[in-house]
């Protein structure tokens, strides 16, 4: 049985696992990031996968890293929370290790994680959307993870949907994630709880009366209880969601567009505006077949799943 190990890096926590050809993990163990030394980063991925590898035969390493990674799978370009620019990743790993390694883009290793194995398994033809605090994606096309022509295809969120919109951190306005991601959902709770305090009476309570400070798990919990302010919020992010992929419906004809992240966690909350909004707003609608909709499966662990599949192939 052919084993690897899979790494999703991440800019608090490291997470490594043991995955068989199904995609199951065998073994596991996380650390802590450090995240402001990227020499200690490497150390602490380095230590993962020795020790993982002393009590397990494994033939490669995939690292899942949050940043632009470079066509040949080598180098981590840009690493906003890592502090990695220019870092020759794989190299350093495999000179630590002695096993082969392979770096990934996370949201792509987990884009390929949920096709072979999760919620688009058996369809070549899927369109990942991890919605967290900002917005990612992967795209598989005929059983091949799209990677682009510089390695940093499937930047999804930073699609622009509102001119001279919102201001996103990349520094563009306007960028999908500002209006499709957990931010977005805090930024319109936030927004609405000010407007109509009077309709946000449970989601205010939750935040100590003071609209600058609900977070995310709270309009959650407000939506789940029926505040009407918690429930707008996810009307707003799920309809602006639907916007952005019937955009990529028309490009990319998906089979399955799957949601995941931790905004999914909610469900028909966030699903059911989403898939309402992309059915009314898809081209051609009612003249071609339409593609499904599903929840991630495979949760924390797609990222680190995906990166050990990858290495494998």
């Amino acid at each position: 049985m052919a084993l690897a190990i899979g790494v999703d890096i991440g800019g608090t926590k490291v997470a490594a696992g043991v995955v068989d050809p199904d995609g199951h993990i065998l073994a596991r163990l996380r650390r802590d990031t450090p995240a402001h030394d990227p020499d200690k980063v490497e150390d602490v991925i380095a230590n993962c996968i020795r020790e993982l590898a002393a009590d397990h035969d494994v033939e490669a390493a995939g690292l899942g890293a949050a940043g632009f990674v470079d066509a040949a799978r080598s180098t981590v370009l840009f690493a906003p929370n890592l502090a990695w620019r220019n870092e020759p990743l794989r190299a350093a790993v495999e000179q630590r290790t002695g096993l082969p390694v392979v770096v990934e883009n996370d949201a792509n290793a987990a884009a390929w994680a949920e096709t072979r194995f999760g919620a688009g398994h058996g369809q070549p033809h899927t369109v990942t959307l991890t919605v967290g605090t900002g917005l990612g994606g992967g795209v598989v096309l005929g059983g091949e993870l799209i990677r682009g022509a510089f390695g940093a295809a499937a930047e999804v969120g930073h699609m622009i949907l509102v001119p001279d919109g919102r201001p996103c951190g990349c520094g563009l306005l306007g960028c999908w994630e500002q209006y499709a991601s957990g931010r977005a959902l805090v930024t319109e709770a936030r927004q609405r709880s000010a407007r109509s305090p009077e309709d946000a009476r449970l989601l205010l309570e939750l935040g100590d009366g003071r609209p600058e400070s609900i977070t995310g798990p709270m309009v959650t919990m407000g939506a789940v209880a029926g505040d009407p302010v918690a429930l707008a919020a996810f009307e707003a992010v799920g309809t602006w969601l639907g916007h952005g992929m019937a955009d990529l419906a028309a490009i990319l004809d998906p089979r399955v567009f799957i949601i995941g992240g931790g905004v999914s966690e909610a469900g028909e909350l966030l699903i059911g505006p989403a898939r309402a909004t992309f059915q009314a707003q898809l081209t051609g609608r009612g003249h071609r077949p339409s593609a499904m909709v599903r929840v991630a499966e495979l949760g924390q662990d797609a990222g680190l799943i995906g990166a050990a599949d990858l290495a494998r192939r």
